[in-house]
């Protein structure tokens, strides 16, 4: 059960290191309500790659693409 409609995170699938690297937004993670906990939501499962969990911001959707760099 979550506290609101916004997540706590988005999750991401980040392929390559630095300039080079590539972040794709497979999912999002709302907090408990009990506080004990977190669901996780996943669009995809990554075979590859890190999974990032990175604090929800409100931004532009062009921008989305681009969170890691």
């Amino acid at each position: 059960m979550t506290t609101n409609n916004r997540p706590s995170h988005v999750a991401w699938l980040v392929e390559g290191e630095g300039d080079k690297s590539t972040w794709t937004e497979i999912g999002a993670m709302w907090p408990n309500k009990d506080g004990q906990g977190f669901q996780l939501n996943l669009k995809a499962i990554p075979l590859s790659g890190r999974l990032t969990l990175r604090v929800w911001t409100e931004k532009p959707k062009q921008d989305r693409n681009r969170e890691g760099a």
